[in-house]
């Protein structure tokens, strides 16, 4: 576990080991999620990246006849 310190200007450094293997470069945004008594940061990620995360999801959707 890392320790980093809150600035006076409430900012934070990501430890070098923690931006490597994250692979994180300046200009990456991160989504802020408070959840109980901690603090999680999020890589966000462009839609493309996603692209055949779903690969083998079964689409088949039981419909009723009359909504063909």
């Amino acid at each position: 576990m890392q320790i980093v310190t809150i600035s006076p200007k409430f900012q934070v450094v990501i430890p070098l080991a923690v931006r490597q293997h994250l692979k994180l470069v300046p200009g990456v945004k991160l989504q802020v999620v408070q959840f109980e008594n901690r603090i999680e940061f999020i890589p966000v990620q462009p839609a493309s990246q996603l692209r055949g995360s779903l690969h083998g999801l079964d689409t088949d959707v039981p419909r009723d006849e009359d909504r063909l």
